[in-house]
C-alpha cells in the first residue's frame, strides 16, 4: 500500500480537442516544461508564469490503481542550484503551454503541445465527475488512454 501521508490525490479526465478552445478574458497562460527522468516515476517541471516568473519543482506520481486516473502526487520546489544538477539527469522532455480556464465552478487545463496536440483536463479531486464545455471541439475522452500521459508523450516526441 502507498503512503499518501504527504500527497496530493489527483483525479484527472482528460479529454482530446480537435482545436483550441476560445479562451475566456479570466484564463491564463503559461509556458511549461517537463523532463520525466528516465527509469524514474519522477518529474522535473518549469512553468514560466505570464508575468514571466519561472517555478521550477521535482514531483512524484505513484498511480493508486492500474490506469492513470488516480495518482498520488508530492512536490518539492526547487532553487537554481537544486535545478541545475537535477536537469543534467537523462530525460524525456515534454513542452506544451497551458491555460488555465475557470468553468462551472471548477478550471479546465487546455495543453497545446509543441506538435499539435490539444488535450483538456479537469482533476475531480474528491468532487463529482465533471465535463468539458459542450461546445468545445471533443473527439473523445482519453483518460483511460496511457499513451495521453505526461510520460508517455514525452516518450514517444
Amino acid at each position: 500500500m502507498t503512503s499518501l501521508r504527504y500527497a496530493r490525490v489527483e483525479r484527472e479526465r482528460r479529454w482530446l480537442l480537435g482545436s483550441v478552445p476560445e479562451p475566456a478574458d479570466e484564463a491564463q497562460t503559461r509556458a511549461i516544461v517537463d523532463r520525466y527522468l528516465r527509469g524514474t516515476r519522477l518529474r522535473l517541471r518549469q512553468v514560466t508564469e505570464p508575468d514571466g516568473t519561472v517555478i521550477r519543482k521535482l514531483g512524484h506520481k505513484v498511480r493508486l490503481g492500474d490506469g492513470a486516473e488516480a495518482v498520488a502526487c508530492t512536490s518539492m520546489y526547487l532553487d537554481d542550484a537544486e535545478w541545475e544538477v537535477l536537469a543534467r539527469l537523462p530525460a524525456d522532455v515534454l513542452v506544451k503551454s497551458r491555460t488555465l480556464v475557470p468553468y462551472d465552478g471548477t478550471t479546465v487545463a487546455v495543453d497545446v503541445f509543441d506538435s499539435g496536440l490539444v488535450l483538456a483536463e479537469i482533476d475531480a479531486g474528491d468532487g463529482p465527475a465533471r465535463e468539458v464545455p459542450a461546445v468545445w471541439d471533443v473527439v473523445r475522452e482519453v483518460t483511460a488512454e496511457e499513451k495521453y500521459t505526461g510520460a508517455s508523450l514525452a516518450r514517444s516526441t
